[in-house]
């Protein structure tokens, strides 16, 4: 009886052992991350997007099993893929050396700009006075009156007792005569109706004026900038340039390549965990600009016409978007075969044409 149930067990383990030989093993779901802003990545009901169909169309081909895992940003799926809670991460994601370093990337499926949304409206009366209750405005000015008042006491000590007439010995009207004459002398204009007679007086002059013509221009350049600004009607809409976005208010997506650039050319920082929340703060009038990615920004006008904003001429840079992979993957030189293929047959582009047409608004 022992024997029979051997032989049985054995027979059993026997058949086993052939059936998981010759029968494929049930492949493990993907953790499919997904990071990034329409028109690539569309969280709704059921989630779509540039990325998520160019993903959609590789995994049926290649008859991969996988689970949709929603990511806040770029940033946390990478802190994510590194903890090794995701297999991979598809969106619009820039490969830079930077994260390179951390985690691999597939074949580039896309190359977008990089751009700026501004406000398209006319200045409202409080935009167009506020630079005069900027730093640089209030600090030229408050120099200014302290290096008159200054000159307008000394000229006042030294001319008082030979030069009444013209400087008085009551102490606020002959201060007021030497702090005009310092004005007069500081814009060139010269009246000629106070001018000191004493040896000191004329060396306190003679000093001024030399110390004016050498260093007026940066003592008035913060008034010049607030007047040249609010005379012209000129805002930070009309910026050409990514030079021209220096020390102005930018929003940018915590962790994205806006962020990057926003930094290099020294703009004021204001992070934000979604582009959503960097464009309101623009509507807001919290912040001066968004740099982000431009077809998302440019998508995000077409579904909001009725937002006073626009993209301005600003182009920071061309990057290539690629999906995200762990560093230990086996599966990534399957994918950049796909992706190519798909390139080449045409299957990415109509992909990208039914999603970045002008007549696509409601998707």
């Amino acid at each position: 009886m022992k024997m029979l149930k051997r032989l049985n067990l054995l027979i059993f383990i026997t058949i086993a052992s052939v059936v998981n030989t010759f029968l494929p093993a049930q492949a493990e779901k993907l953790r499919v991350g997904l990071a990034g802003s329409p028109p690539f990545v569309i969280k709704d009901d059921v989630f779509k997007g540039i990325s998520v169909e160019i993903w959609q169309e590789l995994a049926l081909s290649e008859k991969l099993e996988y689970e949709f895992i929603p990511q806040n940003n770029v940033a946390s799926s990478i802190e994510s893929m590194t903890k090794g809670e995701l297999d991979i991460v598809i969106g619009p994601i820039s490969i830079t050396s930077e994260r390179l370093g951390k985690v691999a990337f597939t074949q580039p499926y896309f190359f977008g700009k990089v751009g700026l949304l501004v406000t398209s409206q006319r200045p409202t009366v409080w935009s167009r006075i506020r630079p005069f209750f900027g730093l640089a405005f209030i600090s030229s000015v408050c120099l200014l009156i302290v290096l008159l008042f200054v000159v307008g006491n000394l000229l006042w000590l030294v001319e008082k007792e030979r030069n009444k007439e013209q400087f008085p010995q009551d102490y606020w009207h002959g201060v007021g005569n030497g702090m005009w004459f310092a004005l007069v002398t500081l814009t060139t204009v010269g009246y000629g109706d106070r001018t000191p007679i004493t040896k000191s007086g004329r060396i306190i002059a003679g000093v001024w004026m030399i110390f004016t013509t050498m260093t007026i221009s940066s003592l008035t350049a913060g008034i010049a900038t607030t007047l040249t600004l609010f005379l012209s009607n000129q805002g930070v809409a009309e910026l050409s340039y990514p030079e021209d976005i220096k020390d102005l208010r930018i929003s940018v997506v915590k962790g994205s390549t806006g962020e990057k650039w926003a930094n290099q050319y020294q703009a004021r920082i204001n992070q934000t965990q979604t582009l959503v929340d960097a464009i309101n703060l623009l509507k807001l009038d919290e912040v001066d600009g968004v740099v982000f990615d431009a077809p998302a920004l440019k998508y995000y006008l077409r579904n909001n016409p009725k937002d006073s904003l626009k993209l301005s001429p600003v182009d920071f840079a061309t990057e290539a978007y690629g999906f995200m992979v762990s560093t230990d993957n086996s599966f990534l030189k399957k994918i950049d075969i796909k992706l190519l293929e798909m390139q080449e047959n045409g299957k990415i582009g109509e992909i990208q044409s039914k999603w970045l047409s002008s007549s696509q608004n409601n998707q």
